[in-house]
């Protein structure tokens, strides 16, 4: 139970629920609710085959690429850290946008929800867990938390009524503060592996 909700805690802050509420809010404000909601669900499905693929998958790269685990935690960790820092200081930058081309998977999906923190975690964690009973409960927390994020885009309206512009980039900033602390274990954990004997 406690690996479930370490995971589950870690992924959901990593992709940034208020920010993709933001994000989302922005590009569709000129949608119908329909098209809005059909939006909502090809993102959410982006990003649930995207951590999957990225955490089932990406120990591949470390071995064609003979990557150690440390070596990634490390630099996995910056850009979690510099995307953190962005967060809270307001000015996380963003690809350009055009709101005429079909934008649910790139580049709202990727890079804006996962983007190169939350793929560098995802693979990590997927490099670190070995056991297959672990591997499967892991795997149910990222599922919950990509879950999650979908709801915050179906919701995204009623989020942004209830909190406001203001509370939204309260909540995103306090994000960013999560973000930094979890950034900074991967890298001490990664270091002190690399440090080790």
């Amino acid at each position: 139970m406690a690996l479930f909700i370490d995971i589950f805690t870690k992924v959901f802050f990593i992709l940034s629920p208020f920010f993709s509420v933001s994000m989302f809010l922005l590009l569709t404000d000129a949608m119908d609710r329909r098209s809005r909601m059909l939006c909502a669900v090809r993102t959410s499905t982006a990003i649930l085959v995207l951590c999957f693929v990225v955490y089932f998958f990406g120990n591949l790269i470390f071995k064609v690429l003979g990557i150690t685990v440390p070596a990634f935690q490390v630099g996995a960790g910056t850009l979690l850290f510099l995307t953190a820092i962005q967060m809270v200081s307001g000015k996380r930058s963003e690809v350009a946008l055009d709101k005429n081309e079909d934008f649910a998977v790139i580049p709202l999906a990727i890079p804006m929800i996962v983007g190169p923190g939350t793929i560098g975690t995802l693979l990590v964690l997927g490099m670190e867990i070995s056991d297959a009973g672990e591997k499967a409960i892991a795997a149910a927390a990222i599922l919950l938390a990509v879950l999650m994020i979908s709801l915050f885009l179906f919701l995204a309206v009623p989020i942004a009524r209830l909190l406001g512009h203001k509370g939204l980039q309260m909540m995103m900033k306090l994000t960013g503060l999560i973000l930094t602390a979890i950034a900074a274990q991967i890298i001490f954990t990664g270091v002190r592996a690399f440090l080790r004997p």
